[in-house]
């Protein structure tokens, strides 16, 4: 996805809903961001991630937040930030961007892989040195941290980013991680490679991967395919295993990249109007 991402769909930890508080105005969520009970901080960045785009002073005071030391795990991250960070990605503001670039550097994280992905989100093109480093030490380099569900360094996130700012040199870098232990991680790569090259062998591993004997892993693969454009997926994605909410999905998205990967590509074409017709079946 990067739908914006593909990973975001997936995030290790769960956003609030729109429900889990009470409603607000920007005036409130800014000053909420803070109050001294940390859970309605974390809530109020957010709800101006979602809500409160182009709003005076919501940029200003979600990158003063990514200062913030009071919200901190015992673990030593910072949920906060974290979300501040996600939301800065999703106002499109180009003042965030220094902001962002010193959180690539930050100790946690999950702080890290989502200033990848909002830098990846504002076109930022400045973090690119930084993140073909997380990648250069290969598969070996990029392993789970002891005692932790994530890697070493946020190697998807890269990934991603490299692939939505179209950085082709990037591929050496990603290409030893279709051998990743991790499933999630070889997938990852895979899309990338295929957006970044347009090999159809890239795009025919992901499409071999629907046979995965896990459910929520068939469904995440269908939605890197989507992501990746790979138009000869979309029956793949039709017939597979899962339920036709994620079918629809994917092949929209399937649609939607192909279009945006080849702007000289018609509308509607046999290969367009095939995925298209697909939609419709299972509508």
């Amino acid at each position: 996805m990067s739908e914006t991402s593909l990973q975001q769909s997936f995030e290790s930890e769960s956003q609030p809903t729109e429900s889990s508080g009470e409603a607000l105005t920007v005036e409130q969520a800014i000053a909420n961001l803070t109050h001294e009970d940390l859970s309605l901080r974390y809530y109020a960045a957010w709800w101006l991630g979602k809500f409160a785009k182009s709003e005076p002073g919501v940029v200003e005071a979600l990158i003063a937040v990514l200062e913030d030391e009071a919200d901190r795990t015992e673990l030593g991250g910072y949920p906060l930030r974290r979300n501040a960070v996600r939301a800065l990605g999703k106002l499109a503001d180009d003042r965030a961007v220094p902001g962002l670039l010193r959180c690539l550097d930050c100790s946690d994280y999950y702080v890290r892989e989502a200033a990848a992905q909002s830098l990846g989100m504002l076109g930022d093109r400045t973090c690119i040195p930084v993140l073909m480093s997380w990648l250069e030490g290969g598969v070996a380099a990029v392993q789970l941290f002891p005692g932790r569900p994530h890697l070493t360094q946020p190697a998807e996130a890269a990934m991603e980013t490299l692939e939505a700012l179209k950085v082709t040199e990037a591929v050496p870098l990603i290409e030893p991680f279709l051998q990743h232990s991790l499933d999630r991680v070889r997938h990852g790569a895979a899309r990338a490679l295929y957006v970044l090259t347009q090999d159809p062998v890239y795009g025919e591993r992901l499409v071999q991967e629907l046979a995965h004997s896990d459910l929520k892993m068939r469904r995440m693969i269908l939605l890197d395919i989507g992501a990746s454009g790979y138009l000869s997926g979309a029956e793949a994605i039709a017939q597979a295993s899962v339920e036709n909410s994620f079918k629809v999905m994917a092949l929209k998205s399937l649609l939607e990249n192909h279009l945006k990967q080849q702007p000289e590509a018609v509308l509607v074409s046999p290969s367009t109007e095939r995925v298209m017709n697909l939609l419709d079946s299972l509508l």
